[in-house]
């Protein structure tokens, strides 16, 4: 690879072994991703970007890219290749008026919420602050205000795109509409996009926080989940529940409601019967700032922690499913592991499963096994028990997986996660990059 050829034609940094920002550089999120790239191109704009993709042409090389680096599978990193980093582009620009925000994909929710929040608007964003905007986008996008505004991928207007021959196209309903369908969950397999246009809303303030029971009461707890979640809540409520270790080691179970309507006094009518069930042995639920609930979880997930995934939605849940995952998660291998069931309603699920390329629209139930720990040592015991825990809940298991939740060793699952849809997509990929030079992501073949 001729460092030299690319930086010709590149204004940003490239980085390579041997430079003191090397390390730092190729760290991503999951902490068992130590991967070593011969390049790494920061990027500070579109053509930029455009440069090392041309160059990556040239030189036949199949570049990772990279942006918030959250992927628990660690797909913005490969050994002895190319990653093009778009970590430097930050540039954002807000219309108070049109209710719009155009970020460029250097973003983090952290940082687009933070400039967003100041003109008082909020667009459905990712559980974890550190998470990218782009990543989360691409792959549909699930999050707290989902149930009100719909997923990432239903608020975004257009993408600016680089193109596998090198070429910046904008993709929105009125250009490119095959493109832009395909990038509402389709991922990063089309090109590499450098800003996004959202739809936004006048969310300020939340209500949220947790509910906290003793684990031991798991089946009483995901059985009130349930029947509060399935009684029909309103879009603005959204609820999950998450298997947990409290930071004082206690092994917990948590109801975490979100409700982010205007009346937030008619919010906190609507959770009082599920406040009273329990008792919880703590109520942590209460008026927030936006910006808080989007830090809530953070702790919970810090960058370079080591991490193990298993994810499906659910076709319901039962009252065998519940006994299941109760008497699966009773202990966890690491107490820093997660277990999440997100629950999906409203304008999340309102779309036909042909409108976006992400189309698991009809299950309600997300099943998320996050193990979380930090001694390599201990790698394959936390591994073993995140699928012998997925391995318990098949039988409930729908057939269908949020692309985002795909761990490493996944890729056969890709087609899953499309379902029907999977076909089209390979059309559209045909026609974008019909020699899959962009393939170091959940791939979609040509």
């Amino acid at each position: 690879m001729d460092i030299a050829q690319l930086q010709a034609h590149f204004r940003g940094e490239v980085i390579t072994p041997g430079h003191a920002g090397y390390d730092a550089a190729r760290q991503i999120w999951n902490g068992m991703i130590d991967r070593r790239p011969a390049a790494i191109a920061r990027c500070t704009g579109p053509a930029d970007v455009a440069a090392a993709v041309r160059f990556a042409s040239e030189n036949d090389l199949y570049p990772a890219i990279r942006a918030g680096g959250h992927n628990v599978a660690g797909l913005a990193m490969l050994d002895g290749g190319l990653v093009i980093d778009v970590t430097p582009m930050k540039g954002i620009s807000i219309d108070r008026k049109a209710m719009t925000a155009t970020a460029q994909t250097g973003h983090t929710w952290g940082t687009f919420d933070r400039e967003t929040q100041m003109h008082g608007l909020a667009t459905t964003g990712g559980l974890i602050s550190t998470t990218g905007i782009a990543g989360l986008t691409l792959g549909g996008g699930i999050g707290w205000l989902m149930g009100r505004c719909g997923l990432v991928c239903d608020n975004t207007l257009s993408y600016d795109v680089i193109t596998a021959d090198g070429s910046l196209v904008t993709a929105s309903a009125n250009e490119h509409p095959d493109l832009f369908w395909a990038l509402k969950g389709g991922g990063g397999n089309f090109g590499v996009v450098t800003s996004i246009t959202y739809r936004m809303y006048p969310i300020t303030q939340v209500l949220s926080g947790m509910l906290v029971y003793p684990r031991a009461m798991s089946a009483q707890v995901l059985r009130r989940f349930r029947d509060f979640a399935e009684a029909g809540l309103p879009d603005e409520l959204i609820l999950y529940c998450g298997i947990v270790t409290t930071p004082d080691g206690f092994p917990a179970i948590a109801l975490i409601p979100c409700y982010c309507g205007d009346d937030l006094a008619e919010g906190e009518r609507l959770l009082a019967p599920l406040r009273k069930f329990g008792p919880p042995v703590a109520d942590m639920v209460g008026r927030m700032p936006y910006l808080a609930l989007q830090q809530m979880l953070d702790a919970a997930a810090p960058y370079g922690i080591r991490s193990y995934w298993k994810s499906s939605y659910l076709a319901g849940l039962p009252d065998d499913a519940i006994e299941a995952c109760a008497a699966a998660t009773a202990a966890t291998s690491s107490p820093r592991s997660l277990v999440m069931i997100e629950h999906a309603h409203g304008r999340a699920t309102a779309p036909a499963p042909d409108a976006t390329a992400f189309g698991s629209r009809s299950h309600a139930f997300d099943l998320v096994i996050l193990s979380l720990w930090s001694d390599p040592a201990e790698d394959q015991t936390h591994i073993d028990w995140t699928r012998d825990t997925f391995r318990a809940m098949q039988p409930w298991a729908a057939g269908s997986v949020y692309v985002n939740a795909l761990s490493e060793d996944e890729a056969e699952r890709t087609p899953e996660a499309y379902g029907p849809n999977h076909s089209r997509l390979r059309r559209v990929k045909a026609q974008y990059d019909p020699g899959n030079r962009f393939r170091h992501n959940q791939n979609i073949k040509p």
